[in-house]
């Protein structure tokens, strides 16, 4: 079973960018009226820019080129340790969760100093604006996680997402942290409404300012982390949501995750065609909110525990 359940982890890691992109541009395209591209359209971005030969500026150093494969790699092992259904992750062991924000945070080292690298006063902007996206979404991804551990008990990533009861105060706060969650994800992926993806104005832009210099391969590898990053926060919302666990009923345990996860990607869709993106003095107001909320749960399960005892 443990084979069976890597297999899927590592499908929906390396082909859920592809679809969940694909979604979202599909949703995106219907909203306004049109048919929209096919749902694997990003695969065939992601070939063309391989058969490519990369550009490189003259006052680049090694730096540049290494970022892209850095940020990659730290994305894929963080998704070892994502229990994209309850209960089970590849790799899990005491503070996995640690180890997971600090990967990913290396990559995102790696993607500011690659912009650094071309010394262009435009990338340079984008890597500040990063850095400040980071210093606000950090600190609430982290209290959602502490909720989480008073909650279960546990301090291992699979073990935090299982249901744990099914009373109502349990569902509740775990929908909240799923919305935190979700929040996180429109800030830490760039879209709207804290960037704008198709954006081309490099004042407002933040994540794609940052790669104007990758071409080719190099490109193609820095979208596809992107597209990872994005498939491991969703699935920590699905996880986060689903009433099923591996031990009762471990398919529809996976065919739910499966599905909450595209659900996901339908509600990113759709969040960006019905809002627009917000000011940048309006972010930190934006973060606020969802560390207001993962504090209500916190003090939630914290009194509901002391009620218990």
């Amino acid at each position: 079973m443990n084979i069976v359940l890597i297999l899927f982890q590592l499908a929906i890691i390396l082909a859920g960018p592809i679809y969940m992109i694909g979604i979202i541009n599909r949703v995106k395209s219907l909203w306004a009226g049109r048919r929209g591209p096919r749902l694997n359209q990003s695969w065939f971005d992601l070939l063309r820019l391989l058969r490519k030969t990369p550009v490189y500026s003259v006052v680049t150093s090694w730096i540049f080129p290494l970022a892209p494969i850095v940020i990659l790699a730290s994305t894929i092992t963080a998704s070892l340790f994502v229990p994209l259904v309850p209960g089970f992750a590849p790799y899990s062991f005491t503070g996995d969760f640690v180890a997971f924000l600090y990967l990913l945070g290396l990559g995102k080292v790696f993607l500011m100093l690659g912009a650094l690298d071309t010394g262009s006063a435009f990338e340079g902007m984008g890597a500040s604006r990063e850095a400040t996206y980071a210093a606000l979404a950090e600190p609430v991804i982290m209290l959602t996680l502490g909720t989480l551990i008073l909650a279960s008990g546990h301090m291992s990533f699979s073990d935090l997402v299982i249901p744990q009861t099914d009373a109502v105060t349990s569902v509740l706060i775990r929908i909240a942290l799923a919305a935190v969650m979700f929040i996180v994800l429109l800030i830490e992926t760039s879209r709207v409404p804290a960037d704008d993806p198709t954006t081309h104005l490099e004042l407002t832009m933040v994540h794609e300012v940052m790669i104007l210099d990758h071409s080719g391969p190099e490109l193609a590898i820095v979208q596809y982390a992107a597209g990872i990053k994005m498939v491991l926060l969703a699935g920590l919302i699905s996880a986060l949501l689903n009433p099923f666990s591996l031990e009762h009923l471990p398919v529809l345990a996976m065919v739910v995750s499966v599905t909450l996860i595209a659900l996901v990607a339908v509600l990113v869709g759709l969040t960006e065609s019905l809002t627009a993106r917000l000011r940048f003095r309006a972010i930190p107001l934006f973060t606020f909110a969802a560390f207001l909320i993962s504090m209500i749960c916190l003090v939630l399960v914290h009194s509901s525990q002391g009620t218990v005892q």
